[in-house]
């Protein structure tokens, strides 16, 4: 390969930022010289990559969700597969994404681009289908939890377990102290932490139902303080979100920070998805929830393949944490799932004990991993 490889890479919304930021890093150290660009975030432009487009055009999901954008997604994908084409990177990584990656890697792949996928589509757990897909649309494909490669190996895709990225970014013992003094937050006193998302969609479906099981628990823990992480293009929505619940005492809201705010809090209100592994690294006991557009909910529950949506549990193989998800996740059945997690020191404690058990199967060497992983690629 050339001194000054030429990669392209995308990734939709703020998780896959994070692991594309974190995967440049260990690109970077094996080719000081790579020049990387497509659709990225602020991580990824910390380390010098070109965004063709930002993130957040990516951050839609639900079939009825993105059936609003198709029309600008597809025209991004059109626009950028030319692009790639003509400029002819020696490799394309896809990080998550996989709706709009996988048909963008097909496309590469078929005409001589190397194409490496980073973070297994989640064919365990719905989706089995689009197992096909992988196959003929991507050259390698990055695992993230360890039971993934053997899976894919049975339909013939390439695969390497290379850890999860955040597994050695978050600390295996958190200092709460340390967290909660960098936050500017009370020292002592217990302490929620609300995640409702990233994407204005899970904000506009889930921050107002968070808020108000907030207050349902403040009427038995009068003395609990509320801190949330957010993204400052969802700032006003889940201040007006807190508003509306009648929370305007005891919130503090930060400007990103959800490592600090999850460090911090003894208890988390978490959105599935990328956020409730990170909760479980910070060993932080949780309850995870979701809703999506009824009709979304209506084609994606025959698909599913496991009792669990939430990643913690799908790892730990059981109901670790509290899961209500869709017509479940009312403000009054959350308000009671998180009670029941601080009227329960033994129980929070058994919990943080899994959660430390699963943080060192997932801590890895990922960024050796997956170079060499992606040198073999390029040299095939």
């Amino acid at each position: 390969m050339s001194m000054d490889p030429r990669f392209a890479m995308v990734a939709g919304e703020a998780s896959g930022d994070l692991l594309a930021g974190l995967l440049l890093d260990g690109l970077r150290t094996r080719w000081p010289e790579l020049r990387a660009a497509g659709i990225g975030g602020p991580q990824m432009a910390r380390r010098g990559f070109e965004a063709w487009w930002p993130h957040e055009k990516l951050a839609v999901s639900g079939y009825v969700e993105v059936l609003r954008h198709y029309r600008e997604l597809v025209g991004i994908r059109n626009q950028l597969r030319e692009r790639l084409l003509h400029e002819k990177p020696q490799l394309f990584v896809g990080v998550d994404a996989p709706d709009f990656n996988l048909d963008l890697e097909a496309s590469l792949k078929a005409q001589g681009i190397k194409t490496v996928h980073f973070v297994c589509p989640s064919i365990w757990a719905w989706r089995a289908e689009r197992a096909e897909k992988i196959r003929r649309s991507v050259d390698h494909v990055l695992c993230v939890f360890p039971f993934e490669p053997e899976l894919l190996k049975q339909h013939g895709i390439p695969a390497t377990y290379v850890g999860h990225p955040l597994a050695n970014v978050i600390p295996m013992e958190p200092d709460k102290a340390a967290a909660r003094r960098a936050l500017g937050l009370a020292p002592d006193g217990e302490l929620l932490a609300i995640l409702p998302g990233s994407r204005a969609s899970e904000v506009g479906r889930l921050a107002r139902r968070f808020f108000d099981a907030a207050a349902l628990l403040r009427r038995a823990r009068p003395a609990l303080e509320l801190v949330v992480p957010a993204l400052p293009a969802r700032r006003a929505a889940i201040e007006a979100a807190a508003r509306a619940a009648g929370i305007t005492q005891g919130l503090k809201i930060v400007d990103g920070q959800s490592h600090a705010v999850l460090a911090a809090c003894d208890l988390a209100l978490v959105a599935s998805g990328t956020a409730t592994l990170e909760a479980a690294l910070f060993k932080r006991p949780m309850v995870i929830s979701y809703a999506v557009n009824w009709l979304t909910y209506r084609i994606m529950k025959p698909k599913q393949l496991q009792p669990w949506l939430g990643l913690p549990n799908i790892l730990c193989g059981e109901f670790a944490v509290p899961e209500l998800m869709q017509h479940e996740a009312k403000p009054e059945a959350l308000a009671a799932a998180l009670l029941e997690w601080l009227a329960a020191p033994a129980r929070m404690a058994a919990v943080q004990e899994k959660f430390k058990a699963l943080h060192a199967v997932l801590q890895r060497d990922t960024a050796t991993l997956a170079t060499d992983a992606i040198a073999k690629v390029l040299e095939a």
